[in-house]
C-alpha cells in the first residue's frame, strides 16, 4: 500500500508545484499554459505506468498445464474415452464434420456423442459444454 501512496503523493505535489508556476506564469506572461498541462499529463502518465507495473508484478498466474484433469469427474459423469476425444476436439473450434474426418467415424456418430456430451454435462451448445467441462476440470 506504501509503494502506491508514497509516489501517487510525490506526483501530487508535483502538480500543485507545476500549477503554482504555471499561475506565476500566466501573471508574468513568460511560458503558455499548455506547457504545464502537458507537464501534468505526462507525470500522471508516469504514475498510470508505475502503478500498472507494480500491479503485474504481484499478479500470479495459474497455467491451464498446472490444473489437473479431474478423472473421478470423468467417472461420475459416465463419459467415455471416444465422447472425451470428441469433447477436447470440440473444445479445439472442430466442427462435427472436422471431428469425423479426425476420428475417421461417420458424422452421425460424432452427432450421437455430441448428444450424449450434451446430456451427461446437462447442456444445450457446444459452447456451453466446453465452459462446463473447463469448470469441472476435465478438459484443458
Amino acid at each position: 500500500m506504501r509503494s502506491i501512496i508514497i509516489p501517487f503523493a510525490l506526483v501530487l505535489s508535483g502538480v500543485v508545484l507545476l500549477l503554482l508556476i504555471a499561475q506565476y506564469s500566466v501573471i508574468s506572461a513568460n511560458v503558455s499554459q499548455e506547457i504545464y498541462i502537458g507537464a501534468i499529463s505526462i507525470a500522471f502518465l508516469a504514475l498510470g505506468i508505475f502503478i500498472s507495473r507494480n500491479k503485474k508484478a504481484k499478479r500470479v498466474l495459474v497455467k491451464v498445464d498446472d490444473i489437473p484433469i479431474d478423472s473421478r469427474k470423468i467417472e461420475e459423469l459416465g463419459i467415455s474415452k471416444r465422447e472425451m476425444e470428441v469433447l477436447e476436439l470440440i473444445s479445439e473450434g472442430l466442427s462435427n464434420q472436422e471431428i469425423a474426418d479426425k476420428l475417421f467415424v461417420s458424422l452421425n456418430t460424432i452427432k450421437t456423442h455430441t448428444a450424449n456430451l450434451f446430456v451427461k454435462l446437462d447442456v444445450k451448445r457446444r459452447t456451453q459444454a466446453v465452459t462446463t467441462a473447463k469448470e469441472l476440470n476435465i478438459i484443458k
